[in-house]
């Protein structure tokens, strides 16, 4: 794996950037896998103050020796190792909204730096790197010859020139899924699937941003991480948002993504001599005696063979019990308030971070979505999830997060 890593860095040539120490504010939303973190913070990096990863900081942090396998036996990562290597790779991929699209050989650059991350083993290879740089370059320049300027529609013509050849790889793309696959089980990896693309409508982050614009951060396992952005931005405030979403919608969201063939592989527990036995998991898909799934919290070999829904239920307490006992100063927000009100959940977060109103999208996207959105979806699991609901750590959870035992208000 670290041959393979430092194949990744040598091709990726991230350059150094000294705009670490010069960043001032820092939004982090802290939230429970399947919490509907990934939605937010695709709306909120439409604002014009907000500049955001195309995905989460994980795939960066393995880069830099960083996470579970390196420095940490979890997800919880105490001590930063190359935290100035960590902000190179941020700013080599930070973006902002923009009128127009990037010139054609940053597009062209910023692909490479993906699919990387995406199928290093493929793409670090001498045979296959050539390939995809090829196909990025043809698929690209059509677009630009036919003046096609979709965003939806220059992703998907890079996406069928770079896999031609290899089409089922396109199921372990958010949005594009056809199913049936047997499951993703790739030697090695650096990105979670589903897989992330390079948005088109967005310009770099330069020196004039570090000043006046805030750095947008998102992923599950920083709740086992608080303090990371304080080592990696030593001068900027960091404003936490603490999104919650219910117990049974969050449990029975995390089962179907445990059960999912193409989605959330986080790490896999072979190369580290764990065999998972995990009931309802590791007995029914063929990956399920190796790969963990989401976030993995410090006590997650308390768990190795337990049930799927014990599982699940120990990440949805675990996140929260980590962002409530360190003690940090955050917005509290819940993840159903923005589906009941967008407009007026927007409102309070933009005031909250003194920066301008925003109105939410026509129709919020659908984004690493393992079945259609609909509300009660918990209800495929009804009764495991009332019988979950009479614990005493989960009324105790649930109380603290400011939820009613209600389950018709469970959306």
């Amino acid at each position: 794996m670290n041959e393979l890593i430092a194949a990744v860095n040598r091709i990726r040539n991230v350059r150094h950037s000294s705009l670490g120490t010069q960043v001032r504010h820092v939004v982090v939303i802290l939230g429970n896998s399947r919490s509907g973190s990934s939605l937010l913070k695709s709306v909120l990096a439409a604002h014009p103050d907000l500049a955001s990863l195309d995905g989460e900081i994980d795939p960066l942090l393995a880069l830099t020796g960083n996470g579970f396998g390196y420095n940490a036996d979890s997800d919880a990562i105490g001590a930063l190792a190359n935290p100035g290597a960590v902000a190179d790779n941020v700013f080599d991929e930070l973006s902002l909204p923009a009128a127009g699209c990037p010139s054609l050989e940053a597009q062209k650059k910023r692909w490479e730096n993906r699919l990387l991350l995406q199928f290093p083993a493929l793409f670090s290879a001498a045979a296959g790197h050539g390939s995809m740089l090829r196909a990025i370059e043809q698929a690209l320049d059509d677009a630009e010859a036919g003046a096609v300027r979709d965003e939806g529609r220059v992703q998907a013509g890079v996406l069928a020139r770079v896999y031609r050849e290899q089409p089922w790889r396109l199921e372990y793309y958010d949005g594009r899924r056809a199913g049936g696959g047997a499951g993703f089980d790739e030697s090695l990896k650096i990105e979670e699937p589903p897989f992330v693309l390079p948005r088109l409508y967005r310009r770099p982050f330069g020196a004039r941003d570090a000043q006046d614009k805030m750095l947008l951060f998102k992923a599950p396992s920083d709740v086992y991480r608080i303090g990371m952005y304080e080592q990696i931005f030593p001068h900027a405030r960091i404003h936490y948002l603490h999104l919650s979403r219910g117990y049974a919608q969050s449990v029975n969201g995390l089962m179907d993504g445990w059960l999912s063939p193409v989605g959330f592989f986080s790490h896999d527990m072979g190369r580290r001599g764990q065999q998972l036995a995990i009931g309802g998991y590791s007995d029914v898909v063929p990956f399920g005696k190796h790969w963990w799934k989401f976030d993995l919290p410090p006590n997650w070999r308390d768990f190795t063979a337990a049930a799927l829904h014990e599982v699940c239920l120990n990440q949805w307490l675990s996140a929260h019990r980590a962002v409530l006992a360190s003690g940090v100063a955050a917005l509290r927000l819940s993840f159903e308030d923005f589906l009941a009100a967008p407009g007026a959940f927007l409102d309070s977060i933009t005031a909250h971070l003194g920066i301008a109103p925003m109105a939410p999208p026509a129709a919020l996207p659908v984004l690493m979505a393992t079945d259609t959105p609909r509300p009660m979806r918990w209800k495929k699991r009804e009764a495991l999830m009332l019988a979950l609901g009479e614990r005493p750590e989960v009324r105790a959870m649930m109380a603290s997060l400011g939820y009613a035992m209600q389950p018709a208000g469970w959306r």
